[in-house]
């Protein structure tokens, strides 16, 4: 058990030194974009978490049965379904209920204000992604960075050497330079595509924010047009003949 154990803490810090090893081959660059990729798979795990937790990834079951108690006229159940869920579809389609119920509020006023509170949950929702796009947009720059101040110090070495300069000298510092180009790509392309899905999944969250909380305020326009029609229907009550006047 020891020597397997001692055996793992070789490799690991075999890699580790080969790993420090060829990020030190592109200089100052090629350290920034280390950092930058670690910074970016942090924000990237981060961000995956933080749309679990939000709900983004689920159907949202909780929020369609408390739509259907809603439509059913069932208001009190609706919210109580609804109380204590982080998910956003939740969160939002409580405000919108309250805001609906509001004796204060017109129906114009409790839109506005489901409005606000689904402007803010979006933000949370999109908290993170412009570190994720800068990662995206800096990575390659920094590749390109390290890769002309390499190719200028691969010249200039030529220029001492004169005479007696060696090719195959030159073309190591050029492929070395080269390298913070291809790391600078290799941080960026990922982080593009995590930024695409990121996107997708939060506007397919707006759009089901949005269809939830119109749906709320449509089945109250809906319940309060029927509660008056069904009162206007009620027959208004005859006097009794010969009961006094």
């Amino acid at each position: 058990m020891e020597m397997s154990e001692i055996g793992i803490r070789t490799g690991l810090g075999g890699a580790l030194a080969a790993m420090r090893d060829f990020v030190a081959l592109g200089g100052g660059a090629m350290w920034a974009i280390a950092a930058l990729s670690v910074v970016t798979l942090a924000l990237i795990l981060w961000k995956i978490w933080a749309l679990i937790w939000f709900g983004a990834f689920h159907g949202g079951g909780h929020t369609r049965a408390a739509l259907g108690l809603w439509a059913a006229g069932e208001q009190s159940a609706a919210q109580a379904a609804l109380a204590g869920r982080q998910s956003l579809r939740a969160r939002l389609v409580g405000a919108a209920m309250a805001a609906a119920l509001d004796p204060d509020l017109s129906e114009e006023d409790a839109r506005d204000e489901t409005v606000r509170v689904a402007r803010a949950l979006l933000a949370r929702a999109r908290a993170g992604l412009r570190g994720i796009e800068l990662a995206a947009t800096i990575g390659p720059l920094l590749g390109l960075f390290g890769t002309v101040t390499g190719m200028i110090a691969a010249f200039q070495a030529l220029q001492e050497a004169g005479a007696r300069a060696d090719p195959a000298t030159l073309a190591g510092g050029i492929w070395e330079a080269l390298l913070t180009t291809a790391a600078g790509m290799a941080v960026a392309i990922p982080a593009q595509i995590a930024l695409t899905w990121f996107e997708s999944v939060i506007e397919r969250l707006r759009h089901d924010m949005e269809d939830a909380a119109t749906r709320v305020f449509v089945t109250r326009r809906g319940s309060v047009v029927a509660g008056r029609a069904r009162a206007e229907a009620v027959p208004a009550p005859q006097p009794v003949p010969g009961a006094a006047q």
